[in-house]
């Protein structure tokens, strides 16, 4: 099962941190400086495995990782998950970046974190991998794009809110409202319809 998803630059800045297991705030951010220096340190001919640190678990986790340019894209994962098969999975998630934002770099995380997130959630949910196939990824993430496009997106939800307000049909306004001990005087609105 994977424990945790880490992306961070090569500077130890976080971009994406998703951990599937519960851990404090405090401790999470020990778990990405700790996971930094263990893969910072290691040479880039190394195999890109190697056993988690000491805040996740030791020797029953490993890290499994790859560097991309300025990006690190980290996944511990206990002794169940096959250390190829999650260098592949990192792959297949790297490629939909890529294919979603047409050459994927650091500030498309930065800036696109909720799409990040969705792509994420469609590789893995859980801990448990999903989907591995990046053209199915990228049709589920292009689907989702025509859903928001057809409902005029986020930007467009307080425009639709304000509108959905004026709509209601009230006979008369009330100015007090009693709920048990609770009263509640309304403000005369009338200036802003």
């Amino acid at each position: 099962m994977i424990q945790a998803i880490l992306v961070f630059n090569n500077h130890g800045k976080p971009r994406l941190v998703r951990f599937y297991q519960r851990f404090p705030e405090e401790i999470q951010q020990q778990i990405v400086r700790e996971t930094f220096h263990l893969v910072l340190k290691r040479d880039d001919n190394i195999c890109n495995f190697l056993e988690g640190g000491s805040l996740i678990g030791g020797p029953e986790y490993k890290l499994i990782y790859r560097h991309y340019a300025t990006l690190y894209f980290v996944f511990c994962v206990d002794s169940s998950e096959s250390e190829l098969g999650i260098l592949d999975l990192i792959q297949v998630f790297v490629e939909t970046l890529d294919k979603c934002f047409e050459n994927v770099c650091e500030l498309d995380l930065i800036f696109h974190m909720d799409k990040v997130h969705y792509i994420l959630q469609e590789v893995v949910m859980g801990g448990m991998v999903l989907e591995t196939n990046m053209n199915e990824i990228v049709a589920q993430i292009e689907a989702q794009n025509r859903l928001e496009k057809s409902e005029g997106g986020l930007s467009a939800a307080p425009a639709r809110a304000v509108s959905a307000v004026k709509n209601i049909n009230l006979p008369e306004i009330p100015r007090n409202i009693n709920i048990g001990d609770l009263n509640i005087k309304v403000p005369n609105l009338s200036q802003f319809v």
